[in-house]
């Protein structure tokens, strides 16, 4: 026995070994970790259980035959992050290239077959050159026994990539699918296909970083959710992420504190709205004044920033929020914006998370750009996503609510549960100036000071329509609250809530304007 047990550890060791000493520390120079310290960084101390760490490759063809490593260049297993059990793998690129073959995804497909199957969520670690060349077809189908378990576990446990070295060719679509993918900028990049081969196509020269790296994807696309500077900070920030999310869909999402006190009322909100309708504040200065100290953890901060979405907690409860950004194209809805807000709703009404947004909006923004790029097809999403959401619905009208984007930022007509507006809420088919020169185009036209008639007819306008009372008068909004009490009273919103008892029609699947 004691010989098999010293066999076992030797060849132990030989698993952890990766590719080798050398090929490790060539991951060190590039400023990367190995496949191991970063699960060592991801995951509580001493939690990692590792599945198949004798597993190799099954090629004998181009040479391979000579090149079996443990764990066939990816190590897998289950962990835990503040105690909450969650399944991982970890692509070792220091074994042939973290290049996927046919055992590499059964490794990955049984991680992710057990996430589903025992309700938690799963965290990729991608650092891949892709598809093993060598084993021809049968890597491309590994690659597709991924895709189907990333499909079907989606909205049943939350799926997190972190992309640490290049995510090229087939290899990207598994971490599109997944509900938030992280970026290290430097090290990672994802493309489809990748600058040569750009350059023989198109002809256009483009570096690795002006391709696919995490600025790219953060700002300019908006694959990535995240742009980290570092693996460790990614890292960081996929645990933080955990404060927020519940194990599966059938779950509750985790309490926070709670020690910031539920009556808090924050002076400062009185004057974050300017009292000209059209000078921009940053939405950030609302959100942060009522939600638990302060924190939030936002989502695409560097995606259509016109738009705001992240986690908090209010009251001690999870949140997700949705808000307009005057500071931003003065918080206009476009295409880009409708996308990412509508994914983030459909993310927490998969995950039971109660979505409050706070509303600016101005409506959709108009030319002839955004007509030609879909603006009514994706502004649909958004529209589609509210409609569907199931889990409780708090909005907080803050100032401008116009035409059709009122109607879809969560209105009462769409299943809003509460909805409160502040006194300088302006609640209208368009603003009054606009609404003014379709009106009385004729009357101003014919006089002889027509400022004078149309600063008249917009403050008639202005009053009679601009504001909320109307809206509340007939049940549109529920009250008009002092802004100090916007934190009490969504607290209060969030407890009554709970018991929220709310269904669809039965059916397959709706068909969502893609």
């Amino acid at each position: 026995m004691r010989e098999k047990l010293e066999l076992l550890e030797r060849r132990r060791a030989e698993s952890e070994q990766g590719g080798g000493a050398r090929r490790i520390q060539a991951q060190h120079d590039k400023g990367k970790l190995s496949a191991r310290e970063r699960l060592d960084i991801l995951l509580d101390d001493g939690s990692f259980v590792e599945y198949d760490r004798f597993v190799t490759h099954r090629s004998t063809d181009f040479g391979l035959d000579a090149q079996r490593v443990y764990g066939d260049g990816v190590v897998t297993g289950h962990g835990r992050i503040e105690g909450r059990l969650v399944y991982v793998f970890s692509q070792d690129f220091t074994v042939l290239g973290g290049s996927l073959s046919e055992t590499f995804a059964e490794k990955i497909c049984k991680v992710m077959d057990l996430a589903v199957r025992n309700g938690a969520p799963v965290v990729g670690l991608n650092d891949s050159g892709g598809a093993r060349i060598q084993e021809g077809v049968v890597s491309l189908g590994g690659y597709a026994d991924i895709f189907l378990r990333n499909t079907l576990a989606s909205g049943v446990v939350p799926q997190i990539s972190a992309i640490l070295g290049p995510c090229a060719g087939g290899a990207v679509y598994s971490p599109a699918i997944t509900d938030f993918v992280y970026m290290v900028r430097g090290t990672s990049y994802m493309f489809v296909t990748g600058p040569n081969v750009v350059k023989t196509v198109t002809h256009e020269d483009v570096t690795m970083e002006q391709l696919g790296g995490a600025d790219t994807h953060a700002a300019t696309s908006g694959v990535a959710h995240f742009a980290c500077d570092s693996e460790l900070q990614c890292l960081q920030s996929i645990r933080d992420l955990f404060r927020y999310i519940p194990q599966n869909n059938l779950g509750d999402p985790p309490r926070g504190s709670g020690r910031d006190p539920r009556d808090r009322r924050d002076e400062a909100l009185l004057d974050v709205v300017p009292d000209h309708p059209g000078k921009p504040y940053d939405m950030h200065d609302v959100i942060s004044r009522v939600v638990d100290d302060g924190e939030f953890y936002e989502v695409h901060r560097d995606y259509a920033a016109n738009i705001v979405c992240g986690f908090a907690h209010l009251g001690g409860f999870s949140i997700g929020i949705v808000a307009n950004q005057p500071a931003v194209l003065a918080g206009v809805l476009d295409i880009n914006a409708s996308v990412k807000a509508a994914r983030f709703v459909r993310f927490c009404d998969a995950f039971n998370i109660p979505i409050v947004t706070f509303e600016d909006v101005p409506g959709f923004l108009p030319g002839l750009a955004q007509e030609h790029g879909g603006i009514i097809r994706h502004g649909a999403k958004l529209l589609y996503a509210y409609c569907e959401a199931t889990v409780p619905k708090l909005t907080v009208i803050t100032r401008k609510a116009y035409g059709g984007a009122y109607d879809v930022m969560s209105s009462k007509h769409i299943r809003g549960d509460v909805n409160l507006a502040w006194p300088t809420a302006e609640i209208a088919v368009m603003g009054p100036k606009g609404a003014v020169e379709i009106l009385f185009r004729k009357e101003i036209d014919a006089s002889d000071d027509p400022q004078q008639v149309t600063d008249e007819r917009v403050a008639e306008y202005t009053a009679k329509f601009a504001n909320p009372y109307v809206a509340a008068s007939r049940g549109f909004v529920d009250d008009i609250i002092d802004p100090r009490d916007t934190r009490p009273r969504l607290i209060d919103a969030l407890e009554t809530l709970q018991g929220k008892r709310d269904r669809n029609p039965a059916k397959k699947h709706g068909n969502l304007p893609l």
